[in-house]
């Protein structure tokens, strides 16, 4: 199984510059401008009008943007998501480990803007309407995993695509708090901690799905070999190349 890629190695996902500046500022842009009113001035006391005074846009281009002050703020998870979606129609040599790289992607962006990040997570956590908009927009992340997982691995089990895609977003969201919400004095969790993480998860499920994939390989293509205990590793490796090569003859 392959390794996560470093932070500068992961997929640009970045949108066209001309979408990014659409309407004079992009989603992201308005919603960030709107966090700082949320934590200066409370966010049942913010209005949609003071927003779109504070970003220079009208409330008609505001409403084009966002449905409702309650999706400001998670503008930049529905960027995340859209990018997610085009990063997973292409085609992947290892369907698991894509899901694995765009979880690390997601964590490498909001380490990017952790500052904005952590007053949205206080804001959240005070907030209730605003948790429960936090808990669908995770689930949005969970099935978009197992559903690119679901389709382009039609011979596994549902199940196991869908525990994986929970698996892979728990242990995201689990390391992403952790790094919000340390301290100065703690060490602060970083993209390589979560790769670590990631890949005990892909390590977890590699016999479940080796398993899978042997079960539905012809019998022809199977090899087993069984070898006494005492057997050293050398002489092992020697006479399972010696078998399959003469297979290929």
């Amino acid at each position: 199984m392959s390794d996560l890629p470093a932070p500068s190695e992961l997929p640009n996902f970045a949108l066209p510059q001309a979408a990014r500046q659409a309407d004079a500022r992009s989603r992201v842009a308005v919603a960030d401008i709107a966090v700082g009113l949320f934590q200066a001035q409370g966010y049942e006391a913010t209005s949609t009008a003071q927003i779109a005074a504070a970003a220079g846009v009208s409330r008609s281009t505001f409403f084009r943007q966002f449905r409702s002050k309650d999706d400001v703020i998670f503008a930049d998870h529905d960027e995340l998501l859209e990018q997610i979606g085009d990063y997973f129609s292409a085609e992947h040599d290892d369907p698991w480990l894509a899901v694995c790289t765009a979880a690390a992607l997601v964590f490498e962006r909001f380490r990017e803007r952790l500052e904005i990040v952590r007053v949205r997570d206080l804001l959240v956590r005070q907030t209730s309407v605003l948790r429960d908009r936090e808990t669908v927009m995770v689930s949005r992340y969970e099935k978009t995993f197992s559903a690119f997982l679901r389709r382009v691995l039609p011979g596994v089990d549902p199940v196991i695509a869908i525990q994986f895609a929970a698996a892979v977003t728990a242990t995201h969201n689990f390391e992403l708090r952790r790094m919000i919400r340390a301290n100065d004095s703690e060490r602060m969790p970083d993209s390589a901690g979560l790769a670590a993480q990631l890949q005990t998860v892909r390590h977890r499920f590699a016999p479940v799905v080796a398993r899978r994939e042997a079960a539905e390989m012809p019998a022809s293509d199977l090899l087993v070999a069984v070898f006494p205990a005492s057997a050293l590793p050398e002489s092992v490796a020697k006479a399972l190349e010696k078998q399959l090569r003469s297979l290929t003859l």
